[in-house]
């Protein structure tokens, strides 16, 4: 027998529990219509009568008052779930009265309904969001000259914008489904399970070859990983660099090429218009011996220092890699700043750098970092006769990093914009490689190098290099 409902249960609970009563009317009726003998006792049978029809009507009034509200609350959740939230729950007013616009919160149905309303205002405010997110998100995807694909966990396409689109020669819609091997993104996918950052890499699409910087990544939609890949074009952005480099490059050939060019021939020029004078009147004596000495010395002068700037150049582009071993700071920034022959160079570790601190480097290379830093240091002091100073910290342990700081009490910079130009010296005999040729090499360490005229007031200024720190022992993290 199947269960009845709960409905139906309320209804046979109210009449369950107004049969008793109706039984009593119903026996009073019939005792009064014995003792009134045979004409009976009309009135009462009429009096159980509307007993039994008023339990019934109640009853059924009952039922309604139950069932309607729950079935109200039905409908709005079934609403809710179709992704109608438009709905809205009230309680029903079966005697006719004048109708709430808003469910009561001080009883339990309608604070049910109050609830389920405020579900709905949640929910309808949730999906206006996530659209207008998703149409930012569109259109964010759709302008953006970035190649956005995103695979599944069987490796198939399933999301590509239109830059993506572009660079598979195909529309997104045709390669949705599309393993990544047979789009030639295989390789690319490869290295996102192994963590690998950005690459740059060469290679060739069916929308176009050149450089191109490959992120990948991994997310989860709809409970299931998926993996991202990011392909950015990087060709135009690197030949504009390249423009960049070359332009700069050239002019800074083409200005110490001419500064040696045009006295050898100013001289050269001067010194054969005298031979041909000479060699025409037929008086070799006339050339004066002293004057050719000095214009050839002249033209060998200018000679070395183009070669000297030309080794200076294939020095700078030319720097190995670094060949690694522990290098102990303190006794690097000791034995260095020992190396300045024109003035004592103060050399003060911090009070928490206890010995020894070690980083993995190229004693050389940092050798000859440290001495460009120290030697522009103490060409500024000595122009003021001030003093130069070498600080060195290391904060805590590895992987803190180590700052060697070099100080002076020079004159300052007037200017940062070219501190780190390739040539671009400031001083007469400079030849303008050494900040560049230390940041080169810092750099190559992992390391930075800064330069900056003094915060603390003091004239002068402060150039900072940073170094990983090596860890205090093999297997430390």
């Amino acid at each position: 027998m199947p269960r009845p409902s709960h409905a139906t249960r309320v209804t046979l609970g109210v009449l369950a529990a107004g049969a008793p009563g109706v039984a009593a009317a119903w026996w009073l009726a019939w005792r009064a219509g014995t003792r009134a003998g045979p004409g009976g006792a009309p009135g009462a049978t009429l009096a159980a009568a509307a007993a039994t029809l008023a339990l019934v009507a109640g009853a059924a009034a009952v039922r309604a008052r139950v069932e309607r509200p729950l079935q109200t609350l039905a409908n709005l959740l079934a609403a809710l779930r179709a992704g109608d939230f438009s709905m809205r729950g009230r309680p029903p007013d079966l005697a006719g009265a004048a109708r709430s616009t808003a469910p009561r919160a001080d009883d339990a149905l309608g604070l049910a309904l109050l609830e389920a309303n405020r579900l709905a205002d949640t929910l309808r405010g949730e999906r206006l969001g996530a659209r207008e997110s998703a149409a930012l998100l569109r259109r964010v995807l759709a302008t953006v000259d970035v190649a956005l694909f995103a695979f599944d966990q069987d490796g198939r396409l399933r999301l590509a914008n239109p830059a993506a689109a572009r660079l598979l020669a195909r529309s997104g819609d045709a390669a949705i489904g599309e393993t990544a091997a047979a789009l030639g993104l295989d390789v690319f996918l490869a290295d996102a399970g192994r963590g690998a950052g950005p690459q740059v890499v060469s290679a060739a699409f069916p929308g176009g070859g050149g450089r191109w910087e490959v992120r990948t990544g991994a997310f989860r939609q709809d409970g299931r990983p998926h993996r991202l890949l990011v392909v950015t074009d990087l060709s135009e952005t690197l030949r504009a660099e390249e423009r960049l480099a070359w332009q700069r490059l050239v002019r800074v050939l083409s200005h110490e090429i001419n500064n040696s060019l045009a006295p050898i021939k100013t001289i050269a020029g001067s010194l054969a218009r005298r031979a041909r004078r000479a060699l025409a009147d037929g008086d070799a004596g006339a050339l004066d011996p002293a004057a050719t000495a000095r214009g050839l010395d002249t033209v060998a002068d200018r000679a070395d220092a183009l070669a000297r700037f030309v080794g200076a150049y294939a020095r700078l582009s030319r720097l190995p890699p670094p060949a690694r071993r522990p290098v102990d700071v303190g006794a690097w920034v000791a034995r260095t700043a020992a190396l300045e022959p024109r003035l004592p160079v103060d050399v003060r570790p911090a009070p928490g750098a206890a010995p020894p601190v070690l980083v993995d480097a190229d004693p050389d290379q940092l050798d000859q970092l440290l001495i460009n830093l120290v030697r522009n240091a103490a060409d500024a002091a000595l122009e003021t006769g001030g003093g130069v100073r070498v600080l060195w910290e290391a904060d805590g342990a590895a992987p803190a990093p180590v700052r060697v700081a070099v100080e002076d009490d020079g004159p300052g910079l007037a200017a940062t914009a070219n501190l780190f130009v390739p040539f671009y010296s400031t001083k007469p005999d400079g030849s303008g490689i050494g900040l560049a040729l230390a940041r080169q090499i810092a750099e190559a360490h992992g390391g930075t190098v800064t330069l900056a005229n003094r915060d603390d007031g003091a004239r002068g200024c402060r150039a900072v290099v940073t170094l990983p720190r090596r860890p205090a022992h093999p297997g430390a993290p």
